[in-house]
């Protein structure tokens, strides 16, 4: 490399006889910063969501390429976070992509010391059963003076921070329909 390469390379000579007197764009910009991409630039598309921690609700940017994750960012149209991510939504990516995340059904049967993996159809017909038995066991359909209650005592909902008011809604309409009457929803608490 010569001299003049050199000087012509230098920051400060790019500033004063280029068009960014105040070094701030292409003065500035050093050769391997030229040759950066946006991490966004080799997705093929973009879904809109919510960061799964608090119950703030940032929305974020999901991008994704040949059906996985490659970043996430804040969403600069959220009304609720303007673009603006906290540390851990920010890190949000490493929730989804992370090789110790568990990507199946883990069982411990009672007693055991041992976890099974287990089929998510077998999962959720063991889920519906116990529901079904809980809400059999408790069932209340009048009180002590006769008047009618129709409800259960033994099942119950606590939503997470991240589920919408529509989900609320639908979650509430389930668990009332089965008699339920404890549902919360964690943004309430």
């Amino acid at each position: 490399m010569g001299l003049k390469t050199f000087i012509q390379g230098w920051p400060v000579y790019r500033q004063l006889t280029g068009t960014d007197p105040l070094g701030r764009g292409a003065a500035a910009q050093s050769a391997r910063s030229a040759e950066l991409a946006p991490r966004t630039e080799t997705a093929d598309g973009m879904a809109r969501s919510v960061c799964p921690y608090c119950a703030v609700g940032c929305g974020q940017r999901v991008f994704h390429a040949d059906g996985k994750v490659t970043q996430i960012e804040g969403d600069p149209d959220s009304p609720i976070s303007r673009g603006r991510l906290c540390p851990k939504g920010s890190a949000s990516k490493s929730l989804v992509t992370s090789p110790l995340r568990q990507t199946k059904v883990r069982y411990r049967r009672p007693y055991a010391t041992e976890w099974e993996d287990l089929d998510l159809d077998v999962a959720l017909d063991m889920i519906a059963d116990r529901i079904l038995a809980a809400r059999a066991e408790t069932w209340e359909d009048v009180d002590d003076e006769g008047r009618p209650l129709n409800r259960t005592l033994g099942i119950s909902s606590l939503g997470g921070a991240t589920l919408d008011n529509e989900e609320n809604y639908l979650i509430k309409k389930l668990f009332t329909a089965m008699g339920a009457l404890q549902i919360e929803n964690q943004a309430r608490i």
